[in-house]
């Protein structure tokens, strides 16, 4: 794990949501007639000398009613998608009994910003989130930061304006990530599409209870990066996120957990954070990793992830030249700034292969790590128990090392 500095990023932290509301021509011609008329305007035109003139404007209207027929079709498209996609999105409502916390703790805490009275007794509404529905029967995917407050109790509201009782099913331990069910059936769920395939530029739509009361709101945008690693936190606590998809489609507080859509209505991203400083500039975790933890789930009951056991830091040719090393890709493994953060994890399988501080890891199976191929996430395709194979540079010579993965902890 890299030992990233503190970033001006945070989760999408749920906000107070005021009460939820439930809201071919065709024509026949005569072709003889249609040439003769043609070819009698084209003489016309030729003998007067307007035949260039005439061309250029019939070009110019041509590109213009292509270009609105494009705009009208991608609109079209993503009218459809968000009709397709919107019974899939739900609402996570986060209550708790304010008056206890008030007597325990003093003065309330105006995080959760809300608008009942702390003193009075019983569950009261505290923020949102969004998130959407896996299977029929009330799998339900959100942010672990939505879901995260043992002493709040959680409840679902579906497109059709029902609310049921949430039950926390599972937490990601290394990624932003859970899993909720409620007691349901004959839902919507959603179809994942293939994050890896997603390019810069790409047109996507996402979905969620902005600011914890504008249920299913839709904004749309593009793919602005791909590959970024950021750290996010809310003031108490912090998580590193890598290899996240940066969009420009707005995304505000309450939208945690929702879906990013591409035009095919196919879920490739969880929206998770924004920057507090720049405009427009949203993370969402990629859709393929967001499959793997469901399939987890309900495969094993839990999220379970492999664990190599090494603190590292991306080499890049700044860590290059600052370090003094040969290679310009790869991870350098090191310690943190503390005697808990340890270069190489006691008992880990990176341990028990003998890795060690200052190494460098330049391949997992034949995948050169660099800007595009980190450490974390080609680790994540594979499971507790499988060998993979490293490439590693070690005291200035390149050797093959076999190691076995483990489960995280």
């Amino acid at each position: 794990m890299e030992n990233l500095p503190p970033s001006p990023l945070k989760p999408i932290n749920p906000k107070t949501p005021k009460p939820i509301t439930v809201q071919t021509l065709v024509v026949a011609v005569v072709l003889s007639l249609v040439l003769g008329t043609v070819g009698g305007s084209l003489g016309g035109l030729a003998v007067s000398g307007n035949l260039g003139n005439w061309f250029g404007k019939s070009s110019s209207t041509a590109s213009a009613n292509t270009s609105s027929t494009l705009s009208v079709q991608e609109e079209s498209q993503t009218t459809d998608v968000v009709k397709r996609v919107q019974p899939s999105v739900v609402s996570i409502i986060i209550s708790k009994d304010l008056s206890k916390i008030y007597s325990q703790s003093g003065p309330f805490n105006f995080f959760f910003g809300t608008q009942g009275n702390p003193t009075a007794p019983g569950l009261q509404q505290v923020g949102g989130g969004s998130g959407f529905i896996l299977t029929a029967d009330g799998y339900i995917m959100t942010n672990k930061h939505v879901v995260s407050d043992t002493q709040a109790e959680y409840s679902v509201v579906t497109n059709d304006g029902k609310t049921y009782t949430a039950k926390l099913v599972a937490t990601d331990p290394v990624n932003d990530l859970a899993v909720v069910k409620i007691e349901a059936k004959d839902l919507t769920p959603v179809v994942f599409g293939d994050s890896s395939t997603l390019t810069v530029g790409q047109t996507v739509i996402a979905i969620g209870n902005a600011l914890g009361q504008y249920q299913n709101t839709v904004t749309k945008g593009i793919v602005s990066g791909l590959a970024r690693d950021v750290t996010a936190g809310d003031g108490s606590s912090s998580e590193t996120l890598t290899n996240v998809i940066q969009t420009d489609a707005a995304i505000n507080s309450g939208n945690s957990g929702g879906p990013l859509v591409n035009l095919e209505g196919q879920v490739i991203g969880v929206n998770t954070a924004v920057s507090q400083e720049g405009q427009l500039i949203g993370f969402a975790i990629p859709g393929n990793q967001a499959k793997q933890v469901f399939d987890s789930v309900q495969k094993t009951g839990k999220i379970v992830r492999p664990f190599l056991g090494v603190r590292y830091v991306e080499i890049t040719k700044a860590i290059q030249a600052q370090e003094k090393l040969s290679v310009d890709y790869g991870v350098l493994i090191q310690s943190g700034n503390s005697a808990n953060e340890p270069a190489i994890v006691s008992g880990s399988p990176a341990e028990k292969a003998g890795l060690k501080e200052n190494d460098i890891v330049l391949e997992i199976n034949g995948v050169k790590l660099d800007s595009t191929h980190g450490l974390a996430t080609e680790i994540q395709k594979y499971a507790p128990g499988n060998e993979i194979s490293l490439k590693v540079l070690s005291g200035g010579k390149e050797k093959t090392i076999k190691v076995t993965l483990q489960e995280f902890k």
